[in-house]
């Protein structure tokens, strides 16, 4: 039997907190809220759950939309929260539930993951159907107007999300070469550049909110995409110092672990899970 563990690493003290254990409900991409909750996808639904546990998670429930997927993501105004669903499109939500709001229009396939500082602009991976090598960063604002491309298809771009101050966008790509590696890219789309060098297969770079550290997910070496059930790392990184990253948790998982933004507002911690075999 297969479980999840919703974790929380802490940067300071070097110590990990299991916080939920479920065989349940398939928990993935944890969120923080600056309330102190964590929020996942689990099952296509939407949970909320105390990010030291001490209640079980519960369905946050959205009405008129479709089965989510585990691009999530909340805006500034600790409110709001906008997720990808499984039709390719994004949709604005209350973290309190009730009715959404659907943000794209577009033919393509959505997949969310930043929003700016300011709350007006989503970074999001645009994939033309059902090509995912077309995979390229697109922005759009709030409203659904002022849809953007960065990236020019061909570097199967994933990941992109908005630094604290707004003047970059970090995501992970293939377009330096087979293996997937950490790059940035200006929320205008120039002065690409590239971040990571190695022979590992690295994935969704998230800041902490004071922008002092950075937390991403690696693969071992030959990994095609972002697959469940491997033996991952994550690598934690100071701004400056994408050339040595220090892996702090090993741990069987992949896809699910740490997809989305899950650092604690005073950027100390983040959450994330991790499956372990029952």
């Amino acid at each position: 039997m297969k479980i999840c563990r919703i974790q929380v690493y802490d940067v300071t003290t070097a110590a990990t907190t299991l916080v939920h254990t479920s065989s349940a409900v398939h928990f993935e991409a944890p969120n923080w809220t600056a309330d102190g909750r964590l929020i996942l996808n689990g099952d296509g639904l939407l949970w909320s759950l105390p990010a030291d546990g001490s209640e079980p998670p519960r369905q946050i429930r959205l009405d008129g939309v479709p089965e989510l997927n585990n691009d999530h993501v909340p805006a500034p105004d600790g409110e709001t929260i906008y997720v990808s669903a499984n039709d390719g499109h994004i949709y604005e939500a209350s973290l309190r539930g009730g009715a959404v709001r659907r943000v794209t229009s577009a033919g393509r396939m959505h997949f969310l993951h930043g929003v700016s500082p300011d709350g007006e602009i989503l970074a999001y991976v645009g994939i033309d159907r059902p090509d995912w090598a077309t995979a390229s960063l697109w922005t759009i604002g709030v409203d659904g107007e002022r849809d953007t491309r960065l990236t020019a298809p061909g570097g199967t771009d994933d990941g992109p999300e908005y630094t604290p101050d707004g003047e970059w966008i970090y995501f992970n790509t293939e377009r330096f070469g087979p293996n997937a590696q950490i790059a940035r890219i200006r929320p205008d789309g120039t002065g690409v550049q590239q971040l990571t060098f190695d022979e590992r297969v690295n994935w969704f770079p998230h800041f902490a909110p004071d922008g002092s550290r950075a937390v991403y997910l690696s693969y071992p070496p030959g990994t095609t995409g972002h697959p469940a059930d491997l033996s991952v790392e994550l690598r934690l990184v100071e701004p400056d110092g994408w050339q040595s990253p220090r892996t702090v948790v090993r741990l069987p998982g992949g896809q699910g672990t740490i997809n989305v933004n899950s650092w604690s507002p005073d950027s100390d911690r983040f959450a994330f899970v991790d499956y372990p075999e029952g």
